[in-house]
């Protein structure tokens, strides 16, 4: 019986958190960016690097003959 009050109290601690977050009154303000601090770089060139050795290597994976000839 308590492990039943328990599970059912921390079901309803986890349904209330969202919604009494999104009641509070949220006064934020956006900070200043600095060009310095953005997201720019060579990420971009990782990921469409790595996207293409994916690409070639699939190619080369269904372009290659694997099966064994059958006499």
């Amino acid at each position: 019986m308590l492990r039943n009050a328990i599970t059912a109290s921390a079901a309803l601690a986890l349904t209330l958190a969202p919604i009494a977050a999104q009641a509070a009154p949220a006064a934020r303000a956006d900070a200043p960016v600095a060009e310095s601090e953005e997201l720019v770089g060579t990420t971009m060139w990782i990921v469409a690097a790595i996207a293409l050795g994916l690409v070639v290597w699939g190619i080369i994976e269904l372009s290659s003959d694997d099966e064994p000839e059958s006499p």
